[in-house]
């Protein structure tokens, strides 16, 4: 609630807050809003146009594919496996990468040094890469595909979390808590994870986005989500052949791509200027 307030003056974040939640929305009443089922096509209907153009059928408002499906409902089905995917990564990846980066910040010794050295490692592969060599070893499917984005997504929150760890475990209210004797977990969960959670959430939004990509790669590729469950990137993959004849086919879903991370690194960036102090305060001093 305290957040949404800070947002009121953040009109492009509020902007990209609404379409996100139009999408969820969409995914979460696919069934009810599709106009038809996304894996029944009908060859009579082979590459319809959208309803606008010359030969566009009404009950088709974004047209067909090379199989007749309707691209409509299968746009709206898709939304389902992004905002699934992307999101069970991002936050089983931010929670293990928080707890682990404050734990590791404040008691220091082997466990980060090992923590540390581990997160480097992984930073020496890029995610596409080693999302592909997981799915050819464990073969494609949703968990699987989550378990390696999360896997290594991990590493950008962790190092975050203990950069911003390790300044506010050298503040007064920390030491003056150790100095009553509260217990360790009670001081990290209590005095320093909340003053470093506006900073999580602000990464949280933008590796969201990036992390729908990689799942919409995943899908281009014939490695993310598999037929006949309708994805985004699988949908770009199957029109990239017929631009010049059947344009729809890929660039709808590929809008629907765009708009969804655009309004995320928004709010991404709405939620930065808010919750970070010092920007707030130097925006309020313009004013």
């Amino acid at each position: 609630m305290r957040t949404l307030v800070l947002l009121r003056g953040e009109r492009m974040a509020l902007a990209g807050l609404a379409v996100l939640c139009l999408y969820v929305a969409v995914a979460v009443f696919a069934p009810l809003i599709a106009p038809a089922d996304p894996t029944v096509g009908d060859l009579a209907y082979r590459f319809a146009p959208p309803f606008w153009m010359e030969g566009g059928d009404a009950h088709r408002l974004f047209g067909a594919d090379a199989l007749g499906r309707d691209l409509l409902s299968r746009i709206v089905w898709g939304a389902r496996a992004s905002l699934a995917i992307g999101g069970l990564a991002v936050l089983a990846s931010a929670a293990f990468g928080v707890a682990l980066g404050c734990v590791a910040a404040y008691v220091r010794g082997w466990l980060d040094t090992a923590s540390s050295r581990a997160a480097e490692f992984l930073l020496a592969f890029p995610l596409l890469i080693f999302a592909i060599g997981v799915l050819a070893v464990f073969g494609p499917s949703f968990w699987v595909i989550v378990m390696a984005l999360a896997f290594k997504s991990w590493v950008e929150f962790f190092r975050v979390a203990r950069g911003e760890a390790l300044v506010q475990k050298t503040l007064d209210y920390v030491t003056a808590a150790r100095t009553i004797g509260a217990s360790h977990a009670r001081i990290i969960a209590r005095h320093i994870l909340p003053n470093i959670v506006h900073t999580a959430l602000v990464l949280v939004t933008l590796r969201f986005g990036y992390l729908v990509i990689m799942e919409a790669s995943l899908s281009f590729l014939g490695l993310g989500v598999q037929p006949p469950t309708p994805a985004w990137g699988s949908m770009v993959a199957d029109g990239r052949n017929f631009m010049l004849d059947a344009w729809w086919v890929a660039t709808f879903p590929g809008i629907a791509l765009v708009l969804l991370v655009l309004s995320l690194n928004v709010l991404g960036e709405g939620l930065r200027e808010a919750l970070d102090p010092r920007l707030r305060s130097g925006a309020e001093a313009m004013a």
